[in-house]
């Protein structure tokens, strides 16, 4: 019988593409994962992984088992949100991964919501980007999480994680009432303020200057919205708001862009039947 734990491994390094990569997301070290992959080999009677120096590659036996360890996952998450739906309905831990600006307008409404009409579960909120939920939710980190995707950068299609649509935004450009500019193409003289690298704010703001053949000078970095326009409001910048966050604020004009940010809910495949994860959708749709 081949075990779940070493399939989720295999999964992982499919993914991830190397065993030291796995090791780091699963917090092991890469001899042990090295170890679960060579005891998984010997369960299958059959050579997964071809090693060349610290290099390694699937083997057609590997590829064929990777692809179906990860509708074999996507099954136990399904009975298990079954399973869930029959003891008891919505109850037990909901770890919920959400981004500032969700944590502080859309949420909430839906936990109060869900404290009221479910005491049994036991709702935790980590603040998060986007850009860090898939993994939180592979690595079970996460029962449920907020991913965001714009026109300029299109979610990826994730083959172990389901969503649904949340909300649509308009995305506006924040300027200083006294700043001579009313378009990106316009805000190229102008300093800017960003998000920390690596986040898909970070990213978006890059894609949409370069489409005007610019790069942004950054003055200062912020990831909180409510910085972001205080800042902008003190003279120090432009920056790209989300309508979510976009409050008005004294000294600061907002411009509407022809660029959307879409929100969606999501969850690991064969989820959306688990009591929880359904109360929380509910609660907020």
């Amino acid at each position: 019988m081949l075990d779940v734990r070493k399939l989720r491994l295999l999964c992982d390094l499919e993914r991830l593409g190397t065993i030291a990569a796995v090791a780091q997301a699963r917090s092991y070290t890469p001899s042990a994962v090295s170890q679960q992959l060579a005891t998984l080999e010997r369960e299958a009677g059959v050579a997964l992984l071809e090693r060349s120096g610290r290099r390694v590659a699937f083997t057609a036996a590997g590829q064929v088992l990777a692809r179906h360890a990860a509708t074999v996952l996507s099954a136990l998450e399904e009975t298990d949100a079954a399973l869930a739906a029959v003891r008891s309905g919505p109850a037990g831990p909901l770890r919920i991964g959400a981004f500032p600006t969700a944590v502080r307008t859309l949420l909430p409404a839906a936990l109060v919501t869900l404290g009221r009409d479910h005491p049994a579960l036991e709702l935790m909120v980590t603040e998060l980007d986007p850009a860090q939920v898939p993994a939180a939710l592979r690595e079970r980190r996460l029962d449920v999480g907020l991913l965001n995707d714009y026109d300029v950068a299109p979610g990826d299609v994730d083959p172990d994680l389901d969503s649904v649509p949340l909300l649509e935004e308009t995305v506006f450009l924040a300027v200083p009432v006294a700043a001579r500019c009313g378009t990106l193409a316009e805000a190229r003289d102008q300093p800017w303020i960003m998000a920390s690298e690596g986040t898909l704010c970070h990213d978006v703001t890059l894609r949409v200057c370069a489409a005007e053949g610019y790069r942004p000078r950054v003055r200062h970095r912020a990831d909180d919205f409510v910085t972001v326009l205080a800042l902008v409001g003190a003279g120090q910048g432009v920056s790209l708001v989300p309508e979510l966050a976009a409050s008005p604020v004294e000294g600061v004009r907002l411009i509407p862009l022809g660029l959307r940010r879409r929100t969606r809910i999501a969850y690991r495949k064969g989820a959306a039947g688990h009591p929880a994860v359904a109360a929380l959708v509910a609660a907020l749709s």
